[in-house]
């Protein structure tokens, strides 16, 4: 019998990073940790700025055979070479955007605690859908995505889901058999060694039951 897969890791950058430093610690993750996606999720709309920085974390997830999308910038995705992107306002860009991007581009949809948004969005191309934060935060309304979403989504919806967003290692536990993917970012990159912090986390996917 051969073991249930485990969630795969999905980073999600800082919001703001030096183009001296980031990329260093980024590539030593991903030669460290086995990785399927990264998301460059600036908080900038400096177009210079996110251009650079897209093209030094391109450099350096190609190189490695790891994807590499970024939040929203349809036009930027194209244009620098990069696998798609992932849209933070739930359905409604998804269409839109695999019109612009084609088929075989990457286009996620972050679609907060609504299933219907979800729902929506897988119907409309989405490769996959994202539930957050599952921790709470004070960012927006307080609302979180509780454990009985991904329960729900992973029952009866085949399209990809990713958890993310507070992630600690109670709820990685609690979501490992419901979620194709934990997004993780700043709980491991405010850290001093984001590669520990990261092997931390996802240890205690271990011995957990995977999705059905």
């Amino acid at each position: 019998m051969t073991a249930p897969d485990l969630p795969q890791l999905y980073l999600v950058s800082p919001p703001e990073f030096e183009l001296s430093q980031f990329p260093h610690n980024l590539a030593r993750v991903l030669d460290t940790v086995d990785i399927a996606c990264v998301r460059l999720d600036l908080a900038s709309r400096d177009e210079d700025r996110i251009s650079r920085a897209a093209d030094a974390l391109r450099d350096i997830t190609h190189a490695r055979d790891v994807a590499l999308v970024i939040t929203d910038h349809l036009v930027l995705a194209e244009r620098l070479g990069l696998d798609g992107v992932h849209l933070s306002d739930g359905a409604r860009s998804v269409r839109s955007a695999r019109k612009a991007l084609g088929p075989d581009a990457i286009v996620g949809s972050f679609c907060a605690a609504s299933r219907h948004d979800g729902m929506t969005a897988g119907e409309a191309g989405a490769d996959y859908v994202s539930f957050g934060p599952v921790g709470s935060s004070a960012l927006g309304d307080g609302t979180t995505a509780p454990t009985e979403l991904f329960e729900w989504w992973s029952e009866m919806i085949e399209v990809p889901v990713v958890a993310e967003g507070g992630l600690t290692d109670t709820q990685v536990r609690a979501l490992t058999p419901f979620t194709d993917f934990f997004g993780i970012g700043t709980e491991i990159w405010e850290d001093d060694d984001p590669v520990a912090a990261l092997k931390s986390l996802s240890g205690h996917m271990a011995g957990v039951s995977s999705r059905p």
